[in-house]
């Protein structure tokens, strides 16, 4: 599933996007037990955007699939990466607790030139 964009009306200066999806759902390979977190995705646009419909649906396709918690903070990465080429892009995922442990996973591309 790719993720739609829109064109982004000031390309010329950069400036941050800070989305969060609070209620991201997955499967644990390994157990078959439910994976519950959020995501926290911040990216520097170039042309494009994310559209965030198109993204909510993206996400929500994890819901039903067998993937490593850090598996899925790299794979939306790559996702938007592939869709909008931004200057800079980072996904962190907090997952909730199972088994006492919990997991904090973050991924990057680019450096953010507002740091």
């Amino acid at each position: 599933m790719t993720i739609a964009t829109l064109e982004n009306s000031f390309p010329e200066r950069p400036y941050e996007v800070e989305l969060t999806a609070l209620e991201l759902t997955s499967i644990c390979p390994l157990t078959g037990a439910p994976d519950f977190g959020q995501l926290r995705i911040r990216y520097v646009p170039a042309a494009k955007l994310l559209e965030l419909k198109s993204l909510r649906d993206y996400l929500t396709s994890f819901r039903g699939r067998k993937i490593l918690q850090e598996e899925v903070v790299n794979e939306v990465l790559e996702a938007i990466a592939a869709a909008v080429s931004p200057l800079f892009a980072e996904v962190e995922g907090v997952f909730n607790a199972r088994g006492g442990i919990a997991t904090r996973a973050r991924a990057q591309i680019g450096e953010n030139p507002l740091s």
